[in-house]
């Protein structure tokens, strides 16, 4: 064992001094700088060798302590200083003192201050926040959500959105200004850390927050991650005692029960691929049901709201729906919870009940106070029975969601259809050839090739299709090189179409916005942006949990989806007519009219491609023999 001598102790005590910290530091040379001035006053004063002034009074005791400080913080000073030898060598000894001591504590200082901007830059101070929305983790999807968020905080007096990823601070602020132009009243923070630690969770204050959105992002584990993220709120030893209000976006169907496991009621899930996939096999069998979607799920327009009305109670859904000039009911949450789209005529509405509406706003939700409709029977067509009819649809393309969509499909389509693959994946040839035996109602043909060959499609369209659906293979090209074969598909196709005057039905998917308006040119009849979808569902349910059950109601295959239906099965067209008129005729039928779309506007991206959703019920319009409307049905 070495020999401890006062040199290893000094030392020893010298360096756990200067490991403790720039604050640490700063009292330490603080004390120093007391303790010298305070010393050479005392020696001054008690051996009086400070010089008298020019009335004969020598300097106390105070005053020799003000001359010692002022020396230490300007050495230049003491140039004017008198006095004995032994006085002018005690001045200079503070001014030394002064220039070695304070300057190391000012330059502590401004480390300290450095240090302390860095950390800040970095985003790590605690967000004191209260009532925020909590954005954990980043991808794409971000962008939408936090535009939709600003869009519906306009009516809140004060906002927040907190966001805490492991992504650089300033990166972040960043990149959501150079996106995000209209931020309202909202502001918004951003925090560097990890959501699964519990330090770096707290910093971004969860207990205060009014609801959390949790992101997947790209990799093999995204669904481990919003689980654990899950995890660490919910089991978080700071947690507050009321329950969450959480909303996990996920990939696969098994992660769902055991977030629903973890959370319970305090988290709601959105299976994204399953979301999308539905939704692409509904619009490319009725093209501008996305439209419907987007403008169902934005805050910008239209939008579902649950409401109470016990003035309501004891009265029939089929009195209900002309209740409401503003708002289009879509059904009735029971006061078991349970939800009920479009339900039967004669349902009761009952004490406890709430009504489901469209409607701009919560406050636009208003009974009405006349009963005179002016509906115009005599226009109104009566229901022809129809049996579903054999139907052909070409896949451009494969991704992950693929196998999704395939049996999707299989559960609209009639007996002894078909649907034809094309893809150069080969790594996807053993999961379709797997799906084929689990089809019930369609046929699967199998094509090898790239989706944007000429030659390929010409060979393919010597057949007619009812549908052509292109889906980005994104999971190997990318976002942008899988939108640009997109396309590049949807040009050939719309090419050919004009060459071989025949009519195309294309649905399409982009992954980027900003590409739909690139890939409008091309005519497709619809396109699903399944990122901004995905979002703008997410963001509801942050703003309303309630509206998951609904959500997960309509995009059921099973009971009442959202179609668009011919007109002319509902009324004579050419003539003039409300829309109290197209409630009635769809409600002889069992089904609830929530709008309609004129195909002459189809293309028009300014008025919403045609889409009239929760029209004014009393103006006047005239539907064309190609228009659509727009209903709640079970088929």
């Amino acid at each position: 064992m070495p020999k401890i001598t006062l040199k290893h102790k000094f030392k020893y005590y010298f360096d756990n001094m200067m490991s403790k910290g720039a604050i640490a530091l700063i009292l330490y040379l603080s004390l120093l700088t007391l303790l010298l001035i305070l010393g050479i006053a005392a020696v001054d004063t008690l051996a009086g060798l400070a010089p008298a002034d020019d009335k004969g009074e020598t300097p106390g005791f105070g005053e020799l302590l003000w001359m010692s400080l002022m020396r230490t913080l300007d050495p230049g000073t003491m140039g004017g200083d008198s006095g004995s030898w032994v006085f002018l060598f005690s001045m200079f000894t503070v001014t030394i003192g002064g220039i070695f001591i304070v300057s190391t504590l000012v330059g502590i200082l401004s480390s300290g201050i450095d240090q302390k901007l860095e950390e800040m830059r970095k985003g790590k101070s605690l967000v004191v926040e209260k009532d925020h929305t909590l954005i954990l983790g980043w991808s794409e999807n971000i962008f939408t959500i936090i535009s939709e968020i600003c869009e519906a905080n306009k009516s809140r007096g004060r906002a927040c959105i907190v966001i805490l990823a492991e992504k650089d601070k300033v990166e972040m602020d960043d990149e959501i200004s150079a996106r995000i132009e209209n931020r309202g009243k909202t502001k918004i923070v951003c925090r560097t850390g990890n959501p699964i630690d519990f330090v770096d969770l707290d910093i971004a204050n969860p207990q205060a927050s009014r609801s959390i959105i949790i992101l997947s992002g790209t990799g093999e584990d995204a669904d481990a991650q919003v689980i654990k993220s899950t995890l660490a709120i919910v089991n978080n030893p700071n947690r507050r005692a009321e329950p969450y209000h959480i909303v996990a976006e996920l990939k696969g169907a098994d992660s769902v029960d055991i977030c629903k496991m973890i959370g319970k009621e305090e988290v709601k899930t959105v299976l994204s691929p399953e979301v999308i996939a539905r939704i692409m096999v509904q619009t490319c069998r009725q093209p501008g049901l996305s439209v419907v979607y987007t403008e169902l799920l934005d805050f910008g327009g239209d939008e579902i709201y649950i409401k109470a009305e016990p003035s309501l109670t004891g009265s029939t859904y089929a009195d209900l729906i002309f209740k409401y000039p503003a708002a289009a009911l879509m059904g009735i949450v029971k006061k078991n919870g349970a939800i009920l789209l479009n339900p039967k005529p004669a349902e009761k509405f009952e004490d406890g009940d709430r009504i489901i509406a469209i409607a701009e706003d919560d406050d636009k939700i208003l009974l009405g106070s006349g009963s005179n409709y002016g509906i115009n029977t005599s226009v109104i067509r009566a229901a022809a029975s129809s049996t579903p009819k054999p139907e052909r649809t070409l896949l451009l393309g494969w991704n992950s969601r693929g196998s999704l969509m395939v049996n999707e499909l299989d559960q609209y389509v009639g007996p002894g259809s078909t649907l034809c693959i094309v893809t150069d994946n080969s790594d996807a040839i053993g999961e379709i050839e797997t799906i084929k035996s689990g089809l019930k109602n369609q046929k699967l043909e199998l094509r090898n090739g790239h989706p944007t060959e000429r030659a390929l499609l010409d060979d393919l369209l010597k057949v007619d299709y009812d549908h052509i659906i292109t889906i980005s293979d994104s999971e190997r090209l990318g976002v942008q090189h899988a939108d640009a074969n997109t396309l590049i598909s949807l040009l050939h196709l719309r090419d050919m179409e004009t060459k071989s005057n025949r009519n195309f039905s294309i649905v399409s998917e982009m992954l980027d916005n900003r590409n739909r308006e690139l890939a409008e040119v091309t005519g497709a009849d619809d396109f699903i942006v399944s990122d901004k979808l995905i979002s703008l569902m997410m963001s509801q349910i942050s703003e309303s949990k309630e509206l998951s059950s609904v959500f997960e109601e309509l995009f059921q295959p099973e009971g009442s989806e959202i179609y668009l239906k011919p007109a002319t099965d509902y009324v004579e067209t050419g003539k003039e007519i409300n829309f109290y008129t197209v409630l009635e005729a769809a409600k002889q039928r069992g089904e609830t009219a929530i709008g309609y779309r004129k195909d002459a506007e189809s293309s028009q991206a300014e008025k919403q491609y045609g889409v009239y959703v929760n029209p004014k019920k009393t103006n006047a319009f005239t539907l064309g023999p190609k228009d659509r409307i727009i209903v709640l049905a079970e088929s």
